[in-house]
């Protein structure tokens, strides 16, 4: 073989090598652009399912459109207040409070006596506003079942008993046994007559859950941050210094209506 062929041979070998080897060189190119891509949309679209997925987490309102059902004879903005007492009393006692709030059961613990006395001689009516603090803030669901229970007792003219059995037996800040509707159900045994066919169904449908958030928004945005907030004719008097006793809400009433008629109260309020 001449020398020249020889050249010639080692020439075409040498390129057909040079080739091969930039035709490598881009396929791993192609594979490393093919996998990065692949990253990329697994990251993003991962990222649409987290911001999705938190966002339907961190909502705790009802979707839009649906009713908020409030309870029979509610009043007030939004018809988020249960009334209890006369409505021409010449006084009003506004509570904010929350089932699970140990706070508020200490409250009625010390004046329910007295309030109900108050409510019944026609001096005060009750505003009741329900709130899920306690919910929000340990998780679980008792605060919102206990006040859906207790709005469908408004329902049948059954809040204030039912009221005061849910405090009587409240549990443990951390035992969220109103979550259990069997719970409620069984302590609403305790009022006659309230534990209904109707009211199972309330209960077991979450019927007024739309509205308990509803009160609850409202509570947010009223400038108040803890249950209880007691108000006697708009101004707060409980947590102040003097401590309320139930002496001195009885003295406080008494002059609130000094020259006022008491309401005719025909029949104690339920």
């Amino acid at each position: 073989m001449s020398q020249r062929n020889s050249d010639g041979k080692r020439s075409a070998r040498e390129a057909l090598q040079e080739q091969r080897a930039q035709d490598a060189a881009r396929a791993k190119r192609k594979r490393t652009l093919v996998v990065a891509g692949g990253v990329v949309a697994v990251l993003g679209i991962a990222a649409v399912i987290g911001v999705a997925a938190s966002g339907h987490h961190g909502s705790t309102t009802p979707q839009s459109g649906t009713p908020a059902a409030a309870p029979s004879g509610a009043t007030g903005t939004d018809s988020l207040v249960i009334p209890v007492g006369a409505p021409d009393a010449p006084s009003t006692l506004t509570i904010y409070e929350d089932f699970r709030c140990p706070a508020c059961d200490a409250f009625e613990t010390q004046f329910t006596p007295t309030i109900h006395a108050l409510e019944d001689s026609g001096q005060i009516k009750t505003e009741y506003h329900l709130v899920t603090l306690i919910d929000g803030n340990l998780g679980g669901s008792g605060s919102l079942n206990a006040a859906n229970a207790a709005a469908c007792a408004q329902d049948a003219g059954k809040f204030r008993a039912y009221h005061d059995v849910l405090y009587a037996n409240q549990p443990d800040e951390q035992d969220d046994k109103f979550a259990d509707k069997n719970t409620l159900l069984t302590l609403a045994g305790k009022v006659p007559g309230l534990k209904t066919a109707t009211f199972t169904a309330c209960v077991n449908n979450g019927t007024h859950d739309s509205w308990v958030q509803k009160s609850n928004d409202a509570f947010g945005n009223s400038g108040f941050n803890a249950t209880p907030t007691i108000l006697l004719n708009g101004k707060s008097i409980y947590g102040t210094n003097p401590a309320l006793t139930p002496d001195s809400l009885q003295q406080m009433v008494t002059a609130a209506n000094k020259g006022k008629q008491p309401a005719k109260v025909t029949a104690t309020p339920s």
